[in-house]
């Protein structure tokens, strides 16, 4: 079991001299006195407990956060150091403060455990910068460990400047989306593109849709396309892609190229997506069905469909920085 206390997480601004723990946990504890679930479980069996956050245990400029004056905002509230530095912070689990239009912060103290969109939002909004120090806050038992915890740190403290592509793997409803998402939350522009082709008359499919883009940011653009390698291909250099799914698209393109019966006349389309995933300037995290995980189909078109998609994510693996495979919600790292 990892212990948060010696992890190098917190990016830290050369403009702030900001001292404290690495993260803190929320209200009351981690693990929680009493608390039976996984989370605690773990953490108390490994005789390990990271203490409530508490604004004096953190120094600004060699100043305790609590003495240094402070100003309330929506969701939270400001602190000014002794040198002007500039920290917002949220005091609570489920708080979002929301900074005043124009500010620009030194340091953030968030619950990015509940909501790492939010952080996000501050850097779309430009309050976050490179240069700003993020600590995590409130942190406790919902996430499983403080391996999980480090994981998911290290994709929204450290987001990884394109060109970077990321395939994710996985069964039907293994989660896949859902991790595909939880990466980029703390992105301050993502693409979404929707590769799937619309379904007139389906209510069921058309609940599916809607229910991911409720749970997308409101500052994410989406856009639904069929022309996957033109997007790859124009996508800009500083910004953030997710392609769910390269299965819905590959059906979307037999489709087009009326290539049910004839699997190989599909082939240019897919030469040309693996030129533009080598070849995009984004960083892009694309979501795939593992065909490996599903019964073998019952007709021709199934299985030729089924051989076209696990050709298919070879190759696109071929060409990735990262490669995952996501079952039951947990992500393993492909080699």
């Amino acid at each position: 079991m990892d212990s948060l206390s010696d992890m190098d997480i917190v990016p830290r601004s050369t403009r702030i001299d900001l001292q404290g723990p690495p993260v803190a946990a929320g209200g009351d504890g981690w693990p929680a006195p009493g608390c039976r679930c996984a989370s605690c479980g773990l953490l108390r069996a490994a005789g390990i407990r990271h203490e409530p956050f508490e604004p004096g245990r953190f120094r600004l400029g060699g100043v305790p956060l609590a003495r240094c004056p402070r100003e309330e905002v929506p969701g939270g509230h400001e602190v000014r150091g002794p040198g002007g530095e500039r920290v917002l912070v949220a005091p609570r689990p489920g708080d979002r403060p929301l900074p005043p239009p124009g500010a620009v912060y030194d340091a953030v103290l968030l619950d990015l455990v509940g909501d790492p969109g939010h952080l996000g939002r501050l850097r779309h909004a430009g309050a976050v910068t490179p240069s700003t120090a993020v600590v995590a806050v409130h942190v406790d038992h919902r996430v499983r460990s403080p391996r999980e915890l480090r994981r998911r740190l290290a994709h929204w403290l450290r987001p990884v400047d394109g060109p970077h592509r990321t395939l994710l793997l996985g069964g039907a409803r293994s989660g896949k989306s859902a991790e595909a998402e939880l990466r980029l939350l703390a992105c301050p522009r993502v693409t979404y593109l929707a590769t799937s082709a619309p379904r007139d008359g389906d209510p069921e499919w058309r609940a599916r849709v809607e229910a991911h883009r409720r749970r997308r940011p409101s500052w994410w653009r989406t856009v639904e396309t069929t022309a996957l390698a033109g997007a790859l291909a124009s996508a800009e250099p500083d910004g953030a892609v997710l392609v769910d799914g390269i299965g819905t698209w590959l059906a979307a393109a037999v489709d087009e190229a009326g290539a049910w019966d004839e699997p190989d006349a599909v082939g240019p389309r897919l030469d040309e997506l693996v030129e533009a995933w080598r070849g995009t300037p984004a960083r892009v995290v694309a979501v795939s069905d593992e065909v490996g995980l599903s019964v073998v189909p019952a007709t021709r078109s199934g299985r030729a469909f089924r051989d076209l998609l696990g050709g298919l994510n070879q190759r696109l693996a071929a060409e990735s920085e990262s490669a995952a495979l996501v079952v039951a919600g947990r992500v393993t790292d492909l080699p």
